[in-house]
C-alpha cells in the first residue's frame, strides 16, 4: 500500500506542476521527480518495486480504453491510412536511430571514464 501511496505522490505532483508551471505531461513530470528521488536516496526501490511490478503485469488493462476509442472511429483511420502508416514507420526508425546513437554516445563515455567495459554491456562497432 506504501507503493501506491509513493507512486500516485507523485503522479499528482506532476500533474500540479504541469497545471501550475511546466508545460509537460503530468505524468512525465512525476516520473522524473520519482526518479531524482530514486537517484538522490530519497525513496528506496523496494519500497515500490511490488507496486509497480503489479501495475506492469497488468498495463495492457490500462490501454483498453485506447484500444476502444481506435475502433470507434475507424473509418477516420481508414480514410488516412496512407499519412498513418508512412508517420508509423518514419517515427519508428527516426526514435531506433536517435537512441542507438545516444545508447553509442554513452557507451563510448562510459569507456573514455572507466576505461573500459560498461557494466558488462559493449557497444557493436
Amino acid at each position: 500500500m506504501r507503493g501506491l501511496a509513493i507512486l500516485l505522490a507523485f503522479y499528482f505532483a506532476g500533474a500540479l506542476l504541469h497545471a501550475w508551471f511546466i508545460p509537460l505531461p503530468g505524468n512525465v513530470i512525476g516520473f522524473i521527480l520519482l526518479v531524482f528521488a530514486l537517484c538522490a536516496g530519497w525513496i528506496k526501490l523496494s519500497w515500490i518495486e511490488e507496486t509497480a511490478q503489479f501495475l506492469l503485469k497488468h498495463m495492457l488493462l490500462f490501454f483498453t480504453p485506447v484500444i476502444v476509442g481506435v475502433g470507434v472511429i475507424f473509418s477516420d483511420y481508414r480514410a488516412q491510412w496512407l499519412p498513418i502508416v508512412v508517420s508509423l514507420f518514419v517515427g519508428t526508425f527516426v526514435v531506433m536511430l536517435t537512441t542507438g546513437w545516444f545508447v553509442q554516445g554513452l557507451l563510448k563515455k562510459s569507456k573514455e571514464k572507466k576505461g573500459g567495459e560498461c557494466d558488462g554491456v559493449s557497444s557493436i562497432d
